[in-house]
């Protein structure tokens, strides 16, 4: 390579390179940005993962405590501070379960209108999925459903009942006790017969169900 091909090739690198920090000039920054950005990102969603694991466990940690109070006006107190805290913040599901407990000691007290209170919160929340609002609507027919109007329960039911609802035997069983209140006892035990028949129900409430159509003098068939 002659001395003159030697100097073009220098002068045409010098060139190359001081095109090559012009544009890291002018467009550097974009890339300096989206690193910045990339690992931004990455921190923020494991701050918000780290900070929701903390809630939950903070909320789990909550409930126990409440629960292992030997005093049922102690555990009560508990259980609404848990559902009025800061570990239920964001989280629909865990105010639902908060509620449900409530709910609970408060029947087991013999509070019906405290439980009915807890569940109406559950029931209300549109942001909850139908799963827990289902489930609200259906222990509320069953605590004060005598107090309802006979036709808004009814419907009530059957709009739980119907196929593929989360909790359709158990508010068919529901519907069945009715008719045996308003002494319809043979369209009782037919409804009675169908939910033990049904593939869906679950194991104790067949046996529940099967209790029941032998008190009532039915044929059952145990499989």
């Amino acid at each position: 390579m002659s001395e003159t091909d030697s100097f073009i090739d220098e002068v045409t690198e010098e060139v190359r390179r001081d095109r090559l920090f012009a544009i890291f000039r002018k467009y550097g920054w974009i890339g300096i940005l989206t690193i910045v950005v990339i690992v931004g990102g990455a921190s923020w969603t494991e701050w918000k993962k780290a900070k929701a694991e903390a809630a939950a466990q903070s909320f789990g940690d909550a409930l126990v405590a409440a629960m292992t109070n030997n005093d049922s006006a102690a555990r009560a107190k508990a259980l609404t501070d848990v559902a009025a805290g800061d570990q239920i913040a964001g989280s629909p599901g865990r105010a639902a379960v908060a509620a449900f407990l409530l709910s609970a000691e408060a029947e087991a007290s013999g509070d019906r209108a405290g439980a009915v209170a807890a569940l109406k919160t559950v029931l209300d929340d549109s942001d909850l999925a139908p799963l827990y609002r289902d489930l609200a609507q259906l222990k509320i027919l069953i605590l004060d459903g005598a107090t309802m109007d006979a036709a808004a329960r009814d419907q009530a039911l059957a709009a739980l009942a119907t196929p593929g609802a989360p909790y359709r035997t158990l508010a068919m069983e529901q519907q069945a006790l009715l008719l045996l209140e308003v002494g319809k006892t043979d369209e009782a035990i037919t409804l009675f017969s169908a939910i033990a028949e049904d593939a869906d129900v679950a194991q104790s409430q067949r046996g529940r169900i099967g209790q029941i159509l032998i008190a009532l003098g039915a044929d059952t068939a145990e499989g």
